[in-house]
């Protein structure tokens, strides 16, 4: 399933590929156009970037059922980006979020071609939850209006109840729906796909419920005409705007990757499939310079409808394929039926989407185990409050960096001592174990580099001074996965001050590719002390087993 291009559909997987083509069609419609507005596009832009770009994921990408289409962080990075640069609504709005699209598939091309999707790796989970929460707050606060039909200072009452009622379906239907559809009878796996087509359903009632007590002539608004037909493939760009569209672009590229890898990893352990997170680059590039071709903006994996897809039964990516079709075919056939469709309602599908990607468990989970983690996944959301999406974005990734760096400057070094009658050395504060007084054991439990080496020869010092007797100092490499030129050279310094001083300098447990490099300097050779295979060899070599 993960071979290039759209796989050849088998007799036992098309009825599966099929039915969840169809009900990810019947997500998508009310998703892409609500999302196409919290990007400050027009609804019809939502559904023409769920057209081509499924289709070139479907043969460039890995996963199964990954859903490629308008998602609603990406969605708020993008008017965050345009805002600034053009009138929501505009023609000209219209060609950046096009152009928007196309950088940002071209930096994602271009990561997958180089071969740089581990780069990814360096934005810690809480820090993307503090990132999907600060966002979550942001759009669902940018709906109120819409779900209220507000007009500074008034709040319009039909919008208002169509708006709070909409919602309330919603939240009763995740909440609750589902077991009710189990207790009637129907299959476990039909009443949870089910519940997820309540956003569709909500919407074909509220466009009932306008054209029958003709809600639009009492001030609610509703998305007016849908422009029918499949888009054009064409591009239109802003010369003038190249320059400013390309940060915003690299840290929409950057999250996209991040949302589209985490859903399609969890639903990949659930199938034992292997995702290549390079293609999965190529083909996420590709689909969002596809959305720019066909007047769309930039889209992602959905998490959402990513497991909807699975839910409903999807084999192969032949089941994008599928949905992308309906989608086309809706857009051929009659959208006038959409015309009456009310704001309020899509401004509640908002919300309740968005508010469904609060994840309080790693909040809560990251202050009971770090609490340096906790605060990053809350300055995180804190600054996509305060200071916008994109510096959130920034801050999100610098405090992964820095938290990884402070750790890593910061080395555990236990002293060590032998479990008696055993070859087996353990940290004298948790253990009940033998020492000798002019022996000293330290193990350093991180690699050595620039920025920690520094700490690590403090600590060693502080370790000597706390054991006046010892004369030799083995240090246990078992856990030090590396040796930089700085922490070398701090080595060096440390093996000369130590001589001087009549302490011998001993090695342990050097692991192979460490001692590779090792020998290729001078310490092995400037060494005062000797290296030594285990740390009981160095133990039976140096201890006078005076305890």
């Amino acid at each position: 399933m993960s071979g290039r291009g759209v796989p050849a559909p088998r007799r036992a997987d098309l009825a599966g590929d099929v039915g969840a083509g169809i009900v990810v069609a019947m997500m998508m419609i009310p998703q892409g156009m609500a999302y196409a507005l919290v990007a400050g596009l027009p609804p019809v832009a939502g559904l023409y970037a769920s057209i081509v770009p499924p289709l070139l994921y479907a043969l460039f990408g890995t996963s199964s059922t990954q859903s490629v289409g308008p998602m609603a962080i990406i969605s708020l990075m993008t008017a965050s980006a345009l805002a600034p640069l053009a009138v929501p609504g505009s023609a000209l709005y219209g060609v950046l979020a096009a152009q928007l699209a196309l950088v940002s598939g071209a930096v994602l091309l271009a990561c997958g071609l180089l071969r740089v999707g581990f780069l990814a790796n360096f934005f810690s989970r809480p820090v993307m939850s503090g990132f999907t929460l600060g966002s979550a707050v942001v759009i669902a606060l940018g709906q109120a209006r819409t779900l209220l039909g507000a007009v500074p200072p008034q709040v319009h009452g039909p919008s208002a109840m169509l708006g709070v009622g909409s919602i309330a379906l919603l939240l009763f239907a995740r909440r609750w729906l589902a077991p009710l559809l189990r207790r009637l009878g129907m299959p476990p796996g039909a009443a949870d796909v089910a519940a997820k087509l309540a956003p569709m359903l909500l919407v074909l009632g509220g466009i009932a419920l306008v054209a029958a007590l003709r809600l639009d002539r009492m001030g609610v608004q509703v998305i007016g005409a849908v422009p029918a037909g499949l888009p054009r493939l064409a591009l239109a760009t802003s010369a003038v705007h190249w320059q400013a569209l390309v940060k915003p672009a690299s840290l929409i590229a950057f999250m996209s990757f991040l949302i589209a890898m985490s859903g399609a990893q969890a639903l990949a352990l659930k199938r034992a499939e292997k995702l290549h997170t390079n293609r999965e680059l190529v083909g996420l590039g590709l689909a969002n310079i596809g959305s720019a071709l066909s007047g769309g903006f930039p889209v992602t994996g959905s998490l959402s409808r990513s497991a909807v897809n699975f839910a409903a039964g999807a084999r192969t990516r032949l089941a994008g394929v599928v949905t992308a079709a309906l989608l086309a075919g809706a857009l051929v056939l009659q959208t006038g039926w959409l015309a009456l469709l009310p704001l309020p309602v899509l401004a509640a599908t908002i919300i309740v989407a968005v508010l469904g990607l609060l994840d309080w468990s790693t909040l809560r989970t990251s202050w009971h185990y770090d609490r340096a983690d906790a605060l990053a996944l809350l300055a995180t959301a804190g600054g996509v409050l305060l200071l916008g999406v994109e510096a959130g974005v920034v801050l999100g990734l610098l405090l992964s960096l820095g938290t990884m760096i402070w750790r890593e400057s910061r080395p555990h070094i236990a002293v060590l001592g032998r479990i008696p009658h055993t070859e087996h050395f353990r940290n004298v504060d948790r253990y009940t174990v033998d020492t000798d007084r002019g022996v000293l054991l330290l193990r350093i439990d991180a690699g050595l580099f620039f920025g920690n080496i520094e700490a690590v020869t403090r600590r060693i010092e502080e370790a000597l001074a706390a054991h006046g007797d010892a004369r030799e100092l083995v240090l246990v490499l078992s856990a030090v996965n590396a040796i930089d030129s700085s922490a070398l050279f701090g080595l060096l310094d440390l093996n000369r001050v130590l001589a001087r001083r009549h302490i011998r300098l001993h090695l342990a447990e050097v692991k192979g590719p460490v001692l590779d490099r090792l020998r290729a300097s001078t310490l092995l050779r400037e060494l005062s002390g000797r290296l030594f295979l285990s740390t009981a060899n160095a133990w039976d070599a140096l201890a006078r087993h005076d305890t």
